[in-house]
């Protein structure tokens, strides 16, 4: 796959073996940055036994878009990544070594 604005396919595309968010996956840095925060909000989730529901009341981020994320089917914006992280009170974004 290209390493080019690939955004036109979503993120678990670049599974490569196994399951969504577990995956191996491609050598793709922003499928794997949003295979990592996808991993660390349902960690978050269930940390605190909450629901995705309960997660968009406390952060303003719909549901539909919380569950894409989770399900790797959407590209988080950088706003709802730092309301997710506001609400959860964790940092979500792994940065440059995944």
């Amino acid at each position: 796959m290209p390493q080019g604005d690939a955004r036109r396919l979503p993120p678990r595309a670049y599974c490569v073996g196994g399951a969504w968010p577990e995956a191996v996956m491609e050598e793709h840095h922003g499928a794997r940055v949003a295979q990592t925060m996808a991993a660390r909000i349902k960690a978050a989730l269930d940390q605190r036994g909450w629901s995705v529901a309960q997660l968009s009341r406390e952060s303003g981020v719909a549901r539909y878009t919380i569950a894409k994320a989770l399900a790797g089917e959407a590209w988080p914006d950088l706003l709802t990544i730092a309301n997710l992280e506001k609400a959860l009170d964790c940092d979500l974004w792994p940065g440059r070594n995944v």
